[in-house]
């Protein structure tokens, strides 16, 4: 069945190289990972929703809400249990992060089961109650889609990359009905120096999964009447976006503490049984914290402000607007632990949807408490929408993102000119403080960030010391004479002799000239061992050291080439400025495809 397949492939491979130009046949492609990308848009929300709504409105019991303590556990752990049943590398990516890092560092590959097991976990985790959004597994979906297309194909990096980005935007646009955010996410996020040839690809899919996913599963995320913005409100929608930007650099910093601490427990079920007991008891508080929380959203959008408190043990003080605006301040606190425990717990999902539940619940925490001392009067709803792009654009670094994803998913274009300044200011709020967003903060820390503003440096960070590693050269031992190996010495293209013990350790290194000198006579340490004429090398470099490291080494001795070593101090092989200008020159030119 394989073969065949594989068969007809190539066949059609051979077919389109003589009938389509490449540009033709990505846009080909594109409309192919548009339709894939829908369809998995739809069973993932459809799949979420149906166990949702199964758990909240089929199960019918008396204390069914004290079940919530339980609901997150379980969730987390069936999702755990497939990855390690099922996954073979028993990890799977979580979030936008292994996305950028598939561009910058593993030649856009992306391993085929994301394009299901995303949608499984993300489902179970969510679905159960977990406290994240979707966009992320889909996105991750979607970019395994469009990658392993492009891959089967036989493609080259710059039109795979390309074509996994329209799979992140057929993503975005199936999840959310909107191709135009999908398109500018791929855009703003995955290819921060857009080409315009990538335009038409990215606009295709983006429209065709946006169609798909409407067909099949057509209900709106939100619905929202706005006739227009009031120019005298324009002072407070200044002022939120200031809080909402302050909040967002709170977030990020949360974020990496959270990161930090789960990284510390090392048994997978163990995070399993903390965390999800952790998330049931926060939910049981804050109802409004199950899922993706998009539902307390609308109830607020629709006017019913007291069904905050609804399900909850404070319902009945749900006529007290004051207390409203404190629980609604409290929940969003408690929702920025909630995403984060769900996401470092073993769950699948995004920050993507929390940050909009956070930032609608400041929004109309900011407007209604304000509305409460009667001195002004606030429209609630455009407050409400204006706080999750803030949020959005703030945490993401994607202001873009935010303001077409909003207005598509809300109907809020009305609101466009107060949506642009939310924006911007939240973005450049969280921008002075944190130099990278909530998805690019660990690969920059790690040196694994694709950026365009220090290309050296970038190109550097691409490269694998394995990659230009250097091994033919001849070892020497320590007890040997030079006369012992006078026809290899004589023969080898290298003009360095590493000199190795029995155990493969580098004890030092020897140059040509010098043993050259011996063979001819010209020296009087004819007799002398390996061990009498080894030098130490002006430095070492680990083999797993980063190239920004090797080459300030080398600049900073002013040497060509330098040994490397494992960390117990095994010879490895050396690495040249020669074979790194090479690979340097391969990758700016990669890096130029992938620019377009």
């Amino acid at each position: 069945m394989m073969k065949r397949l594989r068969r007809y492939i190539m066949t059609l491979n051979q077919w389109r190289i003589q009938r389509l130009s490449n540009r033709n046949f990505l846009i080909v492609l594109s409309i192919l990972v548009g339709i894939l990308g829908g369809l998995a848009a739809a069973a993932l929300k459809g799949l979420t929703h149906s166990i949702a709504a199964f758990l909240q409105d089929e199960v019918q019991w008396e204390y069914k809400y004290y079940l919530y303590l339980f609901f997150p556990l379980i969730g987390i752990l069936l999702s755990v249990v497939y990855v390690r049943r099922f996954i073979k590398s028993k990890q799977m990516a979580h979030g936008m992060t292994p996305i950028m890092y598939a561009i910058s560092r593993r030649s856009s590959r992306i391993e085929p089961h994301n394009m299901y097991s995303q949608i499984i976990t993300s489902a179970l985790t969510i679905g159960f109650g977990g406290s994240a959004g979707l966009e992320a597994p889909i996105a991750n979906s979607g970019s395994a889609i469009g990658a392993n297309i492009g891959r089967v194909f036989g493609l080259n990096y710059r039109e795979i990359t390309l074509l996994l980005a329209c799979g992140a935007a057929a993503g975005i646009a199936g999840a959310f009905n909107s191709p135009v955010a999908g398109m500018i996410f791929a855009i703003e996020i995955l290819l921060p120096e857009f080409s315009i040839p990538a335009f038409i690809p990215l606009l295709m899919s983006a429209a065709t999964a946006s169609v798909i996913s409407r067909l099949i599963y057509s209900e709106p995320l939100f619905h929202l009447l706005t006739d227009d913005w009031n120019l005298d409100a324009l002072f407070f929608y200044v002022l939120l976006a200031a809080l909402i930007g302050l909040f967002s650099i709170y977030f990020s910093k949360l974020s990496a503490a959270v990161n930090s601490w789960f990284a510390g427990i090392t048994n997978p079920y163990r995070k399993v049984w903390l965390s999800g007991l952790s998330l049931g008891l926060l939910i049981f508080l804050f109802p409004a914290l199950y899922g993706e929380g998009y539902l307390a959203i609308q109830q607020i959008l629709n006017g019913s402000y007291h069904a905050l408190l609804d399900n909850s043990i404070f319902s009945g003080y749900s006529q007290y607007g004051y207390l409203i605006v404190l629980y609604a301040l409290i929940t969003v606190i408690a929702k920025s632990f909630a995403s984060l425990i769900t996401l470092n717990s073993g769950g699948n999902g995004g920050i993507f949807g929390p940050t909009l539940v956070m930032g609608g619940l400041l929004g109309f925490a900011f407007a209604y408490g304000l509305n409460l001392t009667g001195l002004v009067s606030l429209d609630i709803a455009n407050f409400v929408v204006a706080g999750m792009a803030a949020a959005l654009s703030g945490i993401m670094h994607a202001p873009l993102t935010a303001i077409f994803l909003i207005a598509e998913i809300t109907g809020g274009y009305m609101l466009m000119v107060p949506l642009m300044i939310v924006t911007s200011i939240a973005y450049l709020i969280n921008r002075s403080v944190m130099k990278h967003s909530i998805y690019t903060k660990a690969l920059a820390e790690k040196g694994d960030l694709l950026t365009h503003e220090d290309k050296d440096r970038t190109v550097l960070s691409m490269m694998k010391l394995r990659y230009v590693l250097e091994k033919n050269f001849t070892i020497l031992h320590p007890h040997e004479r030079p006369m012992d190996r006078r026809y290899d010495i004589i023969h080898t293209k290298r003009n360095i002799f590493p000199v190795v013990d029995d155990q493969g350790k580098l004890l030092g290194i020897i140059y040509s000239e010098r043993l050259f000198e011996i063979l001819l006579g010209e020296s009087n340490e004819r007799d002398k061992t390996v061990a009498d004429l080894v030098q130490k090398p002006a430095d070492t470099v680990l083999v797993d050291a980063n190239m920004e490291v090797v080459m300030n080494k080398m600049n900073r001795e002013d040497i060509w080439i330098l040994p490397v070593v494992d960390k117990s101090g095994i010879y490895m092989g050396f690495v040249s400025k020669s074979a790194v200008f090479n690979k340097y020159r391969a990758l700016l030119m990669r890096q130029a495809d992938y620019l377009g």
